[in-house]
């Protein structure tokens, strides 16, 4: 196989749990191949570099490997190289809290308040 659908292969992939939803992101323009809109029957070759914005974020993919089935999720992902860049890390809490300590009281949650900057 040379080329497939776009669709299938994000399916196929796991980048989506059904097949109608990556048509959707499609039709809604979530998805780029190679820096130009990609609609769902647009054909995807390895080599290729596909943006996708899922539910959770947007992954940028370099296609690997085709598929037009779904297999097992170890098999998805020899399909694609992820390029995309990590999530920022989280932000510690200015002031932490004993556990047990029970609730601040309302002088407490005021101070809390002008630290956080609220």
């Amino acid at each position: 196989m040379e080329e497939t659908r776009i669709d299938k292969w994000l399916w196929a992939a796991r980048m989506f749990k059904t097949r109608s939803q990556s048509n959707k992101a499609c039709a809604a323009g979530h998805v780029r191949i190679n820096q130009s809109t990609a609609k769902s029957a647009q054909k995807v070759r390895a080599g290729d570099w596909v943006e996708v914005l899922t539910p959770a974020r947007l992954r940028i993919l370099e296609v690997i490997a085709l598929a037009d089935k779904r297999g097992p999720a170890a098999i998805a992902q020899t399909l694609y190289r992820d390029h995309t860049p990590p999530d920022p890390p989280k932000e510690d809490p200015l002031i932490k809290r004993e556990r047990g300590s029970g609730r601040p009281s309302k002088k407490e949650r005021r101070s809390l308040r002008r630290l956080r900057g609220r």
